[in-house]
């Protein structure tokens, strides 16, 4: 038997987790205030734990290419029962996002429809994927519960996708929220917009550029963003929430109603819990299968070719910097990190000190 392992050495966020323990002090309201069946919902909810770190050394699984956030346990009668733990990595999310704004060429400026688009997501973005990331973890995976005599296990192969994208969609319902303003989370009702345009692109074009031409969508959390978003395009296509537009041969998708596109994200979200909660199989296998998992190819070989011409790849990951002591009379007086660039030459290296492990 095999099994893999993954680890973070980090240092706790201070001032970033100020925002996660405002979002577990007040985790009863959310669940209270949740769009879902109140039979779904907990009447008292326990133990949610939450703290912000920044990463300074990734290992197993989690490197080169490390999660954004984690939340333990997976097991729905722990987190009933005892509650849950998460972490977001903070400077992980700062590096993809810095490292996007310093590039010559972006996917927010090939696949944005305008400007306004464009300066709503730079001022935004720094705000919103944190905030997205934390009401993800803390909350979103933790809230409802199951029906007694419901197995965890019910909804199968389909239980992944559908467990992430209702963590998403806890999410981005809350997003929208004037508690945010109110709780500090958002700097003003204006920000929470800039989440659903990235979301909503990402989900229905950007993303496709991971998976190769003519293959289906299989990863769990891109199934999550698909059925999402292809849903809410879907029921809103009668009052244009999201529309689809053409230019010089190429496609973008525009938010037009955010409000109404808040509600589809609650009408979502409550059918998903009622899936997971009753482990309504079928429902959940019908909504992957119509929305989460088929690419259309037409769209599929534009959106591959728009990202190739950015000369970028479309999953990033890290080398670790090397922290080195400064010893001065036979003891450590200090740090110094060099920060090298070659991944191979760091992992002869590991395995070459480390091999013997």
């Amino acid at each position: 038997m095999k099994a893999t392992w993954e680890a973070v050495v980090n240092i706790r966020d201070a001032a970033a987790s100020a925002r996660t323990e405002t979002i577990s002090e007040n985790a009863q309201w959310f669940e209270d205030n949740s769009p879902i069946d109140p039979r779904f919902k907990k009447k008292t909810v326990k133990g949610i734990s939450a703290k912000v770190i920044d990463a300074t050394t990734l290992g197993g699984d989690c490197y080169p290419s490390t999660p954004i956030g984690i939340n333990l346990p997976n097991a729905d009668w722990i987190r009933k029962e005892h509650g849950s733990k998460s972490v977001t990595i903070a400077n992980i999310t700062h590096a993809y996002n810095l490292s996007a704004e310093e590039a010559p060429k972006s996917t927010t400026s090939e696949f944005a429809w305008d400007e306004q688009e464009i300066a709503m997501i730079k001022k935004y973005s720094a705000y919103t994927d944190e905030l997205h990331t934390d009401l993800h973890e803390c909350l979103g995976h933790g809230s409802g519960q199951l029906l007694a005599g419901v197995s965890s296990n019910a909804l199968g192969e389909y239980s992944s996708a559908l467990e992430e994208a209702r963590a998403d969609l806890f999410a981005l319902y809350y997003m929208g929220d004037p508690k945010m303003v109110e709780l500090k989370l958002l700097p003003d009702a204006e920000a929470y917009k800039a989440q659903y345009l990235t979301y909503i692109r990402n989900g229905m074009q950007v993303q496709f550029a991971r998976v190769e031409q003519g293959r289906p969508n299989t990863e769990a959390h891109m199934q999550n963003r698909k059925l999402i978003s292809e849903w809410c395009y879907e029921k809103g296509l009668a009052d244009n929430v999201i529309e689809k537009k053409e230019r010089d041969g190429k496609t973008y998708f525009v938010v037009n109603d955010y409000e109404k596109l808040r509600g589809l994200f609650g009408e979502l979200l409550a059918e998903i819990q009622r899936i997971k909660s009753e482990g309504d199989y079928a429902a959940g296998k019908a909504l992957i299968e119509k929305y989460a998992i088929h690419i259309d190819p037409v769209l599929h070989k534009e959106v591959r070719e728009r990202y190739a011409s950015l000369g970028i790849r479309p999953y990033g990951g890290f080398v670790n910097p090397e922290i080195i002591p400064v010893i001065e009379n036979g003891e450590v007086t200090d740090y110094r990190i060099e920060y090298p660039d070659d991944f191979l030459g760091q992992m002869l290296e590991y395995g070459e000190k480390y091999g013997v492990l």
